[in-house]
């Protein structure tokens, strides 16, 4: 980006905030516009990315300290806006010379020596290489060592995956500053984590480091299965016959088979039984299947079901299963 650029555009504006902003408020701003111009939410809306762009390019230069100086520095010159001049200023104004001047030790009185610049003509220097001279950027910047490499800024995308991929894990595809990325999503992701591809970001200048793309990951829940680090958990229903007498049962797996689980006799409601190497397999590991076993209460008994629990009923009128509840709640 050029110096005449800084000049003439208003990185300020272009974010809706103050010219004394903080770096919190300029972030929080930057966020909330990158998400509503975003090329993802606005498929083939050119003015939208267009926006996204321009608020890109604002950010990356008002989240730099240096940079932001540096731009400062030149609106304010410019006036905010306007062109210097290259001859002597108006009624009371000072030309273009007396501004660089003054900021480089030059005077127009006696003894001292006026510091004078061209802006234009066949084999002088612009305004870029006054700049140059300035900010270490340009011809004069070459001269005193080169620009100083700047790391590249770090960009934000956000993706949405059904469990299943999740769990698996899964190829995407970006669109990020009008360059296509694509990357591999590693098994197990969770809901809400974010994944840094490093040097997938804004390209560095000056020989630089690549920024980072930041990608958070949203993931779809599933009606039947959940996610508990590597491991995967289920809750399957019992009858009460199967939990009191025991039972071996089939429980559905994320892969569409099923394992057999035994089921102990006197098996509580909501105790959990674990099935070694059915959960996340990743690179270092492989969970296990969680399943929490659930006594179905029927809602519905036939005259003989109905005898036979009045009967069970009975023969354990005895057992008060509530007995170290309420031992507990005296203490």
């Amino acid at each position: 980006m050029t110096g005449q650029d800084w000049m003439e555009k208003d990185f300020y504006a272009a974010l809706g905030v103050p010219k004394d902003a903080d770096d919190a408020a300029i972030k929080k701003a930057y966020r909330k516009l990158a998400r509503k111009y975003h090329p993802d939410q606005n498929q083939g809306d050119a003015s939208a990315e267009a926006k996204f762009k321009e608020i890109g390019e604002a950010y990356a230069v008002l989240s730099d300290p240096k940079e932001r100086e540096q731009y400062d520095a030149i609106r304010a010159m410019a006036g905010g806006g306007a062109r210097f001049s290259a001859g002597p200023g108006g009624a009371g104004g000072a030309g273009f010379e007396d501004v660089f001047g003054g900021m480089f030790g030059g005077v127009g009185g006696p003894g001292g020596t006026r510091v004078r610049y061209s802006t234009g003509g066949q084999g002088a220097g612009g305004f870029e290489d006054i700049l140059g001279s300035m900010f270490g950027g340009g011809a004069a910047g070459q001269q005193f060592g080169g620009p100083r490499p700047r790391a590249g800024a770090d960009l934000a995308a956000a993706t949405t995956l059904p469990f299943r991929q999740a769990v698996e894990g899964s190829t995407v595809t970006f669109t990020v500053d009008g360059r296509t990325v694509t990357t591999r999503i590693p098994p197990g992701v969770r809901d809400g984590q974010k994944i840094r591809l490093r040097g997938k970001g804004r390209p560095g200048t000056a020989g630089g480091p690549d920024g980072d793309l930041v990608v958070t990951v949203h993931v779809t829940p599933h009606p039947v299965f959940s996610l508990d680090g590597d491991n995967l958990r289920i809750t399957v229903p019992v009858t009460f016959p199967e939990a009191a007498l025991g039972a071996t049962i089939a429980v559905p797996t994320l892969d569409g088979s099923t394992v057999k689980v035994k089921v102990p006799a006197g098996t509580p409601s909501g105790r959990t039984l674990r099935v070694r190497g059915r959960g996340v397999k990743t690179a270092k590991s492989t969970g296990d299947l969680l399943v929490t076993v659930q006594v179905a209460v029927p809602q519905k008994l036939s005259k003989a079901a109905r005898e036979a629990v009045e009967t069970f009923a009975a023969e354990t009128a005895g057992q008060d299963v509530r007995a170290d509840l309420v031992r507990q709640a005296a203490e």
